[in-house]
């Protein structure tokens, strides 16, 4: 743990005359106030003080007591494109009393809970991003400076990723400056989609980690003339934007893999405990998909059937079935190599405080239950047809919002792992769709306006 008087002193060291005091909404988007330096104690121990009733999905009303983000000395973070500054992610407190509607304070909750069972949640989250530019007419397109990046297959291409290497590069640089030991970047599947990665740590440090990078990333494409966007599915023609779990849980008092079972007689290099956790994701996987896909936008990228071609490249690398197999991309959750597992479906647009809260919940339910998750699949779903996968016993994920919400209302498990956010998530997320079925789109006009 960081000591105040360490941490103030690092500050002197690095120059820093300003904190940036950060939290995230309901949405997982970045909330702050800027305060001098000077305040640094009063951030400590009282916070920075914000109006509930104006921020997503708090629990608040106009009527309610302040929320009060008091900082956490381990998160200290130089902010590379602001001189002088530094950001704290903080926990939100209202009268003195940890706020149960801070997605940071439930995630700590969660993972205290694990700890006292002998389980340390390790995750490392792959974050896919669009740099993209605005139309005239407030539409988008890939950045595309050089006039390039235009391949049916870009992914990987070294001319389509040239005109991205300054940008990757400073925010590799800056990254690791931070330790945080970022170890490739590459050009994505979509035209204009990126990725970046950085080593695993525990889920409260990658949770925050994964805030300060969307921060980060946005922030710096501006410097290059284009607009950084996590948007899950922002172009309907390009594959969307993962932010893929991978995980094992750890014994907390010698950091050991407990997935890593060399003997494994499937060969996956997974123990029992590995499996039981599985098991519990697969179990409650469909009420976990309205965390960790939760946004309308989310199901353009979630599809089955033709879905699975909806992308310039020919494929939309989501699986969209509840399934595990080994080194296979086809899968829900494929076994990157022994003790390490890999959820591919999880949304760029998903809160991460949320969707770890809620998955580390499902497996731990799975293994005090002891759940099977059955054999694994080693077959390519993408060749198999609907009704052949159905057969296999295999469901399907949610295709919708609504369709998720249904089924988080109805898992007491999932919703634990929410804790009194639930209620509230539920409740915006309702609105959210509601607002979103009421529009009439372009697609409308074009099918209907005329035809009847």
């Amino acid at each position: 743990m960081a000591d105040r008087e360490q941490v103030r002193a690092q500050m002197k060291q690095d120059g820093i005359e300003f904190i940036v005091v950060q939290f995230v909404d309901i949405h997982g988007a970045a909330k702050a106030k800027l305060v001098p330096v000077s305040s640094f104690d009063a951030m400590i121990d009282v916070g920075a003080g914000f109006a509930g009733g104006a921020v997503s999905g708090s629990g608040q009303g106009p009527h309610s007591h302040d929320l009060l983000a008091r900082i956490d000395l381990n998160t200290y973070t130089p902010i590379s494109w602001i001189p002088h500054t530094a950001r704290f992610a903080a926990d939100l407190y209202v009268d003195g009393i940890p706020h149960p509607c801070c997605p940071r304070t439930n995630l700590k909750r969660v993972l205290r809970a694990a700890a006292e069972e002998g389980y340390v949640f390790n995750v490392g989250m792959e974050p896919e991003f669009f740099l993209v530019t605005r139309n005239e007419d407030g539409s988008i397109k890939p950045w595309n400076p050089d006039a390039v990046d235009s391949l049916r297959k870009p992914c990987y291409d070294f001319r389509s990723m040239s005109p991205a290497m300054a940008y990757l590069q400073e925010l590799t640089n800056a990254l690791n400056a931070l330790g945080w030991d970022a170890y490739q970047a590459d050009h994505e599947d979509a035209n204009g989609q990126y990725e970046v990665n950085f080593e695993y740590a525990d889920a409260l440090t990658t949770a925050d980690r994964v805030t300060f990078f969307r921060m980060m990333s946005s922030q710096l494409a501006k410097k290059y003339g284009a607009i950084a966007t996590h948007m899950p599915k922002p172009m309907a023609d390009q594959t969307g934007s993962g932010l893929h779990v991978h995980f094992h849980v750890a014994d907390p008092t010698t950091g050991a893999n407990l997935f890593l079972d060399k003997s494994d007689k499937q060969g996956l290099g997974l123990s029992t405990q590995a499996y039981h956790f599985l098991g519990g994701i697969l179990n409650h996987a469909r009420a976990l998909c309205a965390v960790t896909s939760p946004t309308v936008n989310c199901y353009k990228r979630l599809q089955v059937g033709s879905g699975l071609m909806s992308s310039r490249s020919g494929f939309c690398w989501v699986p969209a079935f509840v399934s595990y197999g080994d080194n296979n991309r086809t899968q829900m959750i494929r076994t990157a190599g022994p003790g390490h597992c890999e959820d591919r479906t999880v949304s760029a647009g998903c809160n991460p405080y949320l969707a770890l809260a809620a998955y580390m919940t499902a497996g731990l339910d799975g293994i005090r239950r002891k759940l099977d998750p059955g054999p694994a699949n080693f077959s390519n779903l993408y060749e198999k047809s609907l009704a052949e996968i159905q057969e296999q016993g295999i469901r399907m994920l949610p295709q919708s919002l609504p369709e998720a919400l249904g089924e988080l209302r109805k898992d007491e498990v999932v919703k634990a792992g929410l804790g009194d956010i639930a209620e509230e998530f539920l409740a915006f997320k309702d609105r959210e769709w509601a607002a979103y079925d009421r529009q009439v789109t372009a697609w409308e006009l074009d099918m209907y306006l005329t035809s009847l």
